[in-house]
């Protein structure tokens, strides 16, 4: 046949769910009146109780009780930095795993790793891996690479004039970084590099951003930045923008994965092979040959890389401690390698996206700043050894779905830990 089989079965399911007289009317324009929420930035108990006023018949009392809690309510306030509109907090399970014993350029020790998920199975399955690598005498760290992109476009008449802009701000550069880091305390911008396509211009600018994550510091240096430009450059443009859509912000791509966005981080340990047998209940040839055909996977597929699963571990991992979630993203990139050494089996992955900070964003707020304490690594100092830790922690996710896999127990514990408990 032509048409493919599966298209033919999702219009027989459409059809068999239309009517013609019910559907188009459903589906048309609606003018009815509404009432809108009035936004909210400050947050108190009072304003809280009048946006749930507006939420109900829909969510009743016990649906209020849950979110507006009365612990929430007392610390209302506290969430006006990072949330309009409040209503309330989402409680969400939060396992620890470890001790994880890593040997780290900046984290060295034994960690409790917090992860907050709904995803059963998935916090003993990292905590397999850790005892893995721990009982193998822990996981070596090392961030290799920092610096948050962001990447202004502007917009020319025409190709000459583009290369024009180029020349004025290459001669101009340390006036555009004293602007933008005139706007920060830590952020500095290490490397300005522009691209042209034509009549646009991108810069991709890339800042270290101290301990944080740096996603708005960047975001408002950058923006100084191009209103400097705007009132000093005599090449005339059309528009600008302080971010082309270039830097790979909350997405995967191909220059993220080359040139990193954050923090890059390898991790690494190597097994021994009763570990392997004793502790995942395989062997290191079969993990080896399952190695092979996941890269396979990855490489047919058109992975940014090759691994099997960082955007578990790093989810989990940014919800319990204050990060953003929505990098995850661009982080749940990278590499992951199995190789013989000897008898034994070498693990590593290499991160290049890490986005986590121990201050700022959501670091300070009540739950996540618990989840920081019980790792160590609350506030100023903290952010190197926050990156490694999240690297070792998808190091250690690598290695236990791997061996699930290989050795067939990956369905059995799914069902054991999610569906028949």
């Amino acid at each position: 046949m032509i048409i493919p089989f599966h298209v033919r079965e999702m219009l027989h399911r459409i059809k068999a769910r239309f009517d013609a007289d019910q559907i188009p009317q459903q589906m048309a324009s609606n003018d009815a009146e509404f009432a809108t929420l009035r936004p909210s930035r400050k947050t108190t108990p009072e304003m809280v109780v009048r946006f749930w006023e507006k939420l109900k018949p829909t969510a009743g009392d016990e649906d209020q009780a849950q979110i507006a809690d009365p612990a929430t309510l007392d610390a209302a306030e506290i969430y006006s930095a990072n949330i309009e509109n409040f209503i309330g907090t989402v409680k969400l399970p939060v396992g620890v795993i470890g001790p994880l014993r890593l040997n780290g350029m900046n984290a060295n020790g034994d960690f409790h790793v917090p992860l907050a998920t709904t995803e059963a199975a998935l916090v003993a399955s990292y905590a397999r891996g850790a005892y893995a690598a721990t009982r193998s005498g822990g996981i070596s760290t090392a961030v290799l690479y920092e610096g948050v992109l962001r990447t202004p476009a502007f917009v020319f008449e025409s190709l000459l004039k583009a290369g024009q802009f180029v020349d004025w701000v290459v001669s101009n550069v340390e006036m555009l970084k004293s602007a933008g880091e005139a706007t920060t305390g830590h952020g500095k911008l290490v490397s300005l590099e522009p691209f042209i396509d034509t009549n646009v211009v991108f810069l991709i600018c890339r800042y270290t951003t101290g301990d944080a994550a740096g996603q708005n510091m960047v975001t408002i240096a950058t923006d100084a930045m191009c209103h400097e430009i705007a009132d000093n450059c005599p090449v005339e443009f059309e528009n600008w923008y302080v971010e082309g859509n270039f830097s790979g912000d909350k997405k995967a791509s191909a220059l993220g994965l080359v040139t990193g966005r954050g923090r890059k981080v390898s991790a690494s340990v190597t097994l021994p092979a009763e570990i392997v047998e004793k502790t995942l209940g395989t062997t290191v040839e079969a993990m080896l040959a399952y190695g092979r055909v996941a890269n396979l996977g990855a490489h047919l597929s058109g992975q940014f890389g090759a691994q099997a699963h960082y955007a578990n571990g790093l989810a989990a991992f940014y919800i319990a401690t204050g990060q953003d979630a929505a990098c995850v993203a661009e982080s749940a990139m990278g590499v992951t390698r199995m190789e013989p050494r000897g008898d034994d089996l070498f693990c590593s992955v290499t991160l290049p996206n890490i986005l986590v900070g121990s201050v700022g964003g959501g670091t300070g707020l009540p739950s996540q700043t618990a989840a920081l304490n019980i790792l160590g690594l609350k506030g100023n100092g903290c952010g190197t050894a926050l990156a490694e830790v999240a690297a070792a922690t998808c190091l250690c996710g690598e290695i236990s779905i791997v061996a699930a896999i290989a050795a067939g127990h990956f369905t059995r514990a799914h069902e054991s830990l999610a569906r028949q408990r």
